[in-house]
């Protein structure tokens, strides 16, 4: 029997793709980019089996076997065909996974358990070009191709199968001084799924129509700003495509509403601090779910920290995962009235799950090649959880 376990990031958008061209390969209507989140806080950890002695094919996520869904179905088949005779046909597969991060609450499960899914596979036969790899990984999740790579990534729509890729911008020690916040609203899955989201707005939304031709312009001016490790205008255009993404969720028929009060006061909040310090010292995007991405730089995060925790205190400080950032439970003389009466107003005590710190990351990695302690599975193939 062969195994592997491999771990691979979350990603998230700051320029979206919401909408597909070919449902099937799952190509989108626009490129994107996004930015891989650092493993260290965020991963998915996957470990797959494959043996003739096991009898199907089976899956497990978070402890829980689950039915293999349609996706997974495809990236296991497609998998398959690129081992070509190294994969038999009468060896079944056996995959765990794991997140370390709420599922399914708009926190991109999706594209790091597909990746993971992705890259194991093609480790486990020894196929390590990655446009191949994102290739696969996108048969299961269009978003889950960025997670390839580390750093800022572009996803090229292309036209078919073979075009359709993503591709690195910058890797995650070219802007070291980015550094990112997820303010976790709320940690349950969200009532509209992305995949049904997207054909609804295709379906019924006139915005989208006008969003697809102005992606091109907005994705050479964030690369720009990149490029130049110009935060300002990172910080707008990264804004504004959020804002725009809501909106078309909003002029769905039936619209769609992923943000909640608490979404809406951190926009309130990130504006406002703007405002204040008059110019763009921190920037929010929301994918498709209530919980916030907050992006500054290393010279402004233990100040926001600070703030942030100020206008939304925590009930248990354990959830307040900083990683080394110093932060004060109260504001200081050096924020004037302005600031604290902002705050002293919109104060909403454990609106917020949970604060996590981190920064750009790396793409997946390889973590055991056997069946050792850093596997999910026992020596048996099935999770640890059954063995105890």
């Amino acid at each position: 029997m062969r195994t592997i376990t491999v771990r691979a990031p979350v990603n998230i958008a700051v320029i979206k793709y919401w909408g597909k061209s070919d449902e099937d390969l799952i190509l989108p209507l626009n490129d994107s980019v996004s930015t891989t989140l650092s493993m260290d806080e965020l991963c998915t950890t996957t470990t797959i089996a494959i043996g003739s002695d096991l009898s199907k094919n089976r899956f497990w996520l978070n402890d829980e076997e689950i039915p293999i869904e349609k996706r997974l179905a495809k990236v296991v088949d497609e998998a398959k065909k690129l081992a070509q005779s190294k994969w038999l046909d009468n060896e079944f597969v056996h995959i765990c996974s794991k997140n370390n991060f709420p599922t399914a609450a708009g926190l991109a499960s999706s594209a790091s358990g597909l990746a993971c899914l992705a890259f194991g596979f093609c480790k486990l036969f020894a196929i390590d070009d990655l446009d191949t790899i994102s290739r696969l990984a996108r048969l299961g999740s269009g978003s889950a191709c960025r997670s390839i790579y580390g750093g800022i990534v572009q996803w090229v729509a292309g036209n078919d199968h073979q075009t359709s890729i993503a591709t690195p911008i910058i890797s995650n020690d070219a802007w070291p001084e980015i550094r990112i916040l997820l303010l976790i609203v709320d940690d349950h899955k969200k009532a509209v799924s992305s995949t049904g989201g997207m054909q609804t707005s295709y379906k019924t939304s006139d915005l989208l129509q006008h969003r697809i031709k102005t992606i091109p312009s907005k994705v050479h001016r964030i690369k720009e700003a990149i490029f130049a490790k110009d935060f300002e205008r990172f910080a707008e255009i990264t804004m504004k495509d959020s804002n725009s993404f809501h909106a078309i969720c909003q002029d769905t028929y039936p619209p769609i509403k992923y943000l909640n009060e608490t979404s809406w006061l951190i926009v309130h909040f990130i504006h406002f601090l703007n405002d204040y310090f008059k110019r763009n010292v921190a920037a929010y995007t929301f994918d498709a779910g209530p919980n916030a991405c907050i992006y500054c730089l290393e010279t402004f995060v233990e100040t926001l920290i600070s703030l942030i925790q100020n206008l939304f205190p925590l009930s248990n400080n354990s959830k307040l995962l900083v990683n080394g950032a110093k932060w004060t439970q109260s504001l200081g003389s050096e924020y004037d009235s302005l600031l604290q009466d902002f705050i002293e107003k919109y104060r909403r005590p454990n609106a917020i799950k949970a604060i996590i710190h981190t920064k750009l990351g790396s793409g997946p990695q390889v973590v055991s090649e056997s069946f050792d302690e850093l596997s999910l599975f026992g020596t048996n193939a099935l999770p640890r959880v059954y063995e105890k």
